[in-house]
């Protein structure tokens, strides 16, 4: 009796250890498509909420600098965002009270296209960089951040957000070839070592986030 009430208290620490060293996190990312509607805002709150991401990215908030403090969410007190004066573009990050995250760095641009945060997330190194890309000249944008960039990127980098770029045929409905620009970003994401995780995950698999049906 002593040596299994030992032997569960060995496994209870043992667990509480593993859960303090590497601890679940999960990222989501999606376009908001703009959020100076407080309808919009509302139900954007709500989906986060509903989702319980540790860290979650949003794309287009079309919020200017002045307008950022509208974007709130109860349980993600740290929003760390990239606006732009014109109400265009837009990136935030909303990191869940409920984790230990410790920001060292922030790099952002004024034009709301891209945010980069370095930091501590349960005491290990974390690199997030959060893109929308513009429509056009996507890849060619997406290759040169990635250069400016390079210094900032290691094995730690996750890198999310609306690149506007299929990387693959299998990523576009049409299955056309990839252009000139797309190869080039495929040989720098090589160069660095970047993945991308969904087609690692699922080589074969047609999936969009996005569908339109006159396309």
């Amino acid at each position: 009796m002593g040596r299994e009430t030992k032997e569960t208290e060995e496994n209870r620490k043992t667990r509480h250890k593993m859960v303090v060293v590497g601890p679940h996190v999960s990222i989501i990312t999606l376009n908001v498509n703009g959020l100076n509607s407080p309808i919009k805002r509302h139900r954007v709150a709500g989906w986060i909420k509903e989702q319980d991401p540790t860290i979650c990215c949003l794309q287009e908030t079309h919020l200017s600098p002045k307008d950022k403090h509208r974007l709130r969410v109860k349980g993600w007190r740290t929003i760390l965002q990239a606006n732009n004066e014109q109400k265009k573009a837009g990136v935030a990050i909303l990191i869940s009270d409920k984790v230990d995250f410790k920001a060292k760095q922030i790099k952002k641009d004024k034009e709301g296209q891209y945010i980069m945060i370095k930091g501590t997330l349960h005491q290990e190194d974390i690199t997030l960089i959060n893109i929308y890309a513009p429509n056009t000249g996507a890849p060619k944008f997406v290759k040169q951040l990635l250069i400016e960039l390079k210094e900032d990127i290691n094995n730690n980098t996750i890198i999310v957000g609306d690149l506007n770029t299929p990387l693959t045929p299998m990523d576009r409905t049409s299955r056309q070839k990839i252009n000139k620009e797309i190869i080039e970003l495929n040989e720098k994401l090589d160069q660095m070592d970047l993945i991308d995780i969904y087609r690692t995950l699922h080589p074969k698999t047609a999936g969009y986030t996005f569908f339109s049906s006159a396309h």
